[in-house]
Order: structure tokens, then C-alpha cells, then sequence
């Protein structure tokens, strides 16, 4: 059975992460091939993550075929050193435990098919600078997972290198696209953003590239597609992982050709675009599974932005809370008693889901939570209803990928029903189906 001890098994060992004056400092740690066709083989950290399998843009790169292209990472974290399997063929394993995503310690031994690996943590640290102020164009936190990520997004913004950004849903992936274009020299020109998850399956050749009269039914006229459209600016394919299969190698090629080809013609125009792309899930499983292209991955993944999840972001719920209240009533002080609740509960939505629950509070009032020994058995029992349907919602949704038809079959429930569930805890997001 493989065991995700994520949120279980806290780990010991040596201090991973550290803060000193305005610059975070993290452990370097190095995977040594002790066993299998590449003993001996060895990689050291040199940011926080390190990649373990046979693709060539793996940090361990590794000849045993029963290791996967883009098999684990090891990541540094505050609680340890995180690993995670990327959907590999044969699993990862530490002894007799198959890991999907876990924390381990120093020494541990992996197994990846017939290689085994131990990663050990090293004396020495990688400093990074923390930025001094909270904000980075629309984006808002002052913790240091944030204030970590505003100097990196300086630096894609100096350079038109294409970007992928990673991260949960409701993380913000489309605010930092948003904010590496307007802090770069493009911010005159055209931002434009695509919905690749939103695309119609027959027409996403058309919405990228555009059309001439006549090229298929119902194409009544000439139209410019999305790349065109940003001329000189910049396009952000948001849930670029759920573009289709076939449809990748056109994007492959705007990208490393810089032209693109309206659909119903041979011309090909030229076209100056920065590219950012976005993804809630894991492109290096998706490439694994063969449903992503990994020359497209490559070519994408130029320079990496990992957005935190909200959970990660130390302090920052209070200051979005009050940044969002602000928003939609800036006639009133925010609530303590509302930021206190806010900043007990877990957020598996992260900043969107915040920001929904301020909206729903500064709209239609916000009632503090009295003691159960203060409220009428009836009012309690609808408390706890509701907040036991919330954590259910929250834990159907993350198992079936917001997938509303599937969850609405899991949980033998209308779908509609289910919707309407969904919209009334503020649990929706953009790219749930419709």
C-alpha cells in the first residue's frame, strides 16, 4: 500500500530551514547511488529541490530502466526533507513502505526499481534573499515563503525566458503571471490569458493561433487567435497540463519557432511573446504518464516558480483578510473576531477560498462564533452540521480533482445538488466542470 504521511509523520533530524536577518538559509543535501547500475553516482542540492530519474533534466540522472523519466524529488522544507513519488511506474520505497509523499531523515535509503539511493543532509547552507516589503504588484503577504518568491519573480520579470509557474488551485498562479508582466518591459503591451482546462476540445487550435474565412464550418471570417492577440506582451496558458496531447506539438513549435499558423492556411507570421505558463498538477507525473509531451515540459519549464500553498504562508491570512475586507468594505474596520476565525481553519482553497468567505462575510454581515453553552441546541446542531458537511465537501472535492460529476457519483448525490453544496461553502473554483 503506498502511504502518504504528508500531514502524519513529523521528522527529525538536523534544522532544514532557517531565518537570519533578511535572507533564508537552507541546508544543502546530497542522493548517492549506493546500489544498482550507477553506483556511485552522486547530486548536491543547489536550490531547495532535488530530482531523482532517467530524463536528462533530472539533477540524479539515472541508467536503471525500471526507474521512471521524472521518478521523485526531495524538497527542503521547515518540518524536514519532503519526498515525493511523481506517479513513477514502480514506486519509491523506503524499506518496506511504498512513499507517494512524505517526510523522511537524514539517511534514509530509497528504492527506486533495482537503485537504491541514500539522502543525507550536509553542513553547509544556500542563502536566499527575502524581499523587505509584503506586497509584489497585486500580490499580498509578508511571510517568508512570500517574501522569498517576490525576488525571484523580479528576476523572471528582467529576462523574457518562458516561465512555468506551479502550485495548488487558488494559490494566485494567474496574480504572479499578472505581476512578472507588469514589472517587465513588456507592461505597455498586451496580457492575454488563456484557459487551457476551459478550451473547447475542436476549436483550442483556433482560440491559440486563429483562423481564416472559410477553414471550417461556421468560420464566417478572418480571427486572431490568443498569440496574436498579445503581440509584443505576454500570453498565459493557465492549466497548460490539460491541453491536448495532439495539440501540443503546435505549441512546441510557436514556442521554439516563434510563428504561429491560423488555421485554414500555410502562412506562417511571426509573432514576439513572452510565454508564462501555470499548473495545479505535477506536468513531470503528467509527462510520466505519457498525457504531456516531454520536449513541451522542457521547453516550458525554463525558469520554475512554485507558488506556497496558504498553509505555508506564516502570518498571511491576517493581512489577506484585512487586504480583501478592505475591498469590499472599505467603510468599516475588518472584524478581529472574523480574522481569529479565519486564521483557525486549514484553507485545502488557499487565498481563493479566503478570499470568497471575507466577500460572503463583508456582504452579508459577519456573525462572531458564540460558545456552544451560549446558543440554542437547534443553532449549535446546525453549527456543527454544517462545518461537518464543509470538511466532507473539502475532502470529496480533493479526491476526485474538483471533478463534480465524478464526486457527485462517489458520493451518491445529485449533482446539482452537489453544486449547489459546493457554492454555498465557497468551495468552487474556476476549473471545476461544468
Amino acid at each position: 500500500m503506498a502511504l502518504d504521511y504528508h500531514r502524519r509523520m513529523p521528522p527529525t533530524g538536523p534544522e532544514t530551514h532557517g531565518l537570519r536577518e533578511d535572507s533564508i538559509f537552507i541546508r544543502r543535501f546530497e542522493v548517492v547511488v549506493v546500489d544498482g547500475p550507477d553506483r556511485g553516482a552522486r547530486a548536491v542540492s543547489s536550490d531547495d529541490e532535488l530530482t531523482v530519474g532517467t530524463a536528462a533534466g533530472c539533477h540524479l540522472q539515472v541508467t536503471d530502466p525500471a526507474v521512471s523519466r521524472h521518478h521523485c524529488a526531495i524538497r527542503v522544507t521547515a518540518r524536514g526533507l519532503e519526498l515525493r513519488d511523481h506517479g513513477s511506474t514502480n514506486g519509491t520505497f523506503v524499506g518496506d513502505h511504498e512513499f507517494v509523499r512524505g517526510y523522511i531523515r537524514s539517511g534514509a535509503r530509497l528504492r527506486l526499481g533495482a537503485t537504491t539511493v541514500v539522502v543525507s543532509i550536509l553542513a553547509d547552507e544556500i542563502a536566499q534573499p527575502l524581499a523587505s516589503g509584503s506586497t509584489f504588484g497585486d500580490l499580498v503577504g509578508g511571510s517568508p515563503a512570500m517574501r522569498r518568491l517576490y525576488p525571484m519573480l523580479e528576476r523572471c520579470a528582467q529576462s523574457d525566458a518562458t516561465v512555468l509557474i506551479e502550485g495548488e488551485t487558488g494559490t494566485g498562479k494567474e496574480l504572479v503571471a499578472e505581476a512578472i508582466h507588469l514589472a517587465s518591459t513588456r507592461r505597455g503591451k498586451p496580457f492575454v490569458v488563456v484557459d487551457c482546462g476551459a478550451l473547447p476540445r475542436q476549436l483550442t487550435e483556433s482560440e491559440l493561433f486563429g483562423h481564416v474565412r472559410g477553414a471550417f464550418t461556421g468560420a464566417e471570417a478572418d480571427r486572431v487567435g490568443a498569440f496574436e492577440q498579445a503581440q509584443g506582451g505576454t500570453i498565459f496558458l493557465d492549466e497548460i497540463g490539460e491541453l491536448a496531447l495532439d495539440l501540443q506539438p503546435l505549441l512546441l513549435r510557436a514556442l521554439e519557432n516563434h510563428t504561429i499558423r491560423r488555421v485554414g492556411t500555410n502562412d506562417q507570421r511571426d509573432i514576439d511573446v513572452r510565454v508564462i505558463a501555470a499548473s495545479h498538477r505535477d506536468l513531470r507525473a503528467l509527462v510520466n504518464e505519457k498525457r504531456f509531451r516531454a520536449d513541451l515540459y522542457y521547453r516550458l519549464n525554463v525558469l520554475r516558480v512554485v507558488v506556497p500553498p496558504l498553509r505555508d504562508r506564516d502570518g498571511d491570512i491576517r493581512l489577506l483578510a484585512t487586504h480583501f475586507w478592505q475591498m469590499f468594505r472599505p467603510d468599516r474596520p475588518t472584524p478581529d473576531d472574523l480574522v481569529v476565525e479565519l486564521e483557525a481553519q486549514t484553507w485545502p482553497g488557499n487565498v481563493r477560498e479566503l478570499r470568497n468567505m471575507v466577500e460572503r462575510a463583508a456582504l452579508i454581515g459577519h456573525t462572531p462564533t458564540a460558545s456552544e453553552d451560549d446558543v440554542p441546541y437547534g443553532e449549535a446542531k446546525e453549527r456543527a452540521i454544517a462545518e461537518w458537511e464543509r470538511r466532507f465537501l473539502t475532502r470529496l472535492l480533493q479526491a476526485h480533482d474538483h471533478n463534480l460529476s465524478r464526486a457527485a457519483r462517489a458520493a451518491q448525490m445529485g449533482r446539482s445538488h452537489l453544486r449547489q453544496l459546493v457554492r454555498r461553502y465557497g468551495l468552487s473554483r474556476d476549473d471545476d466542470d461544468e
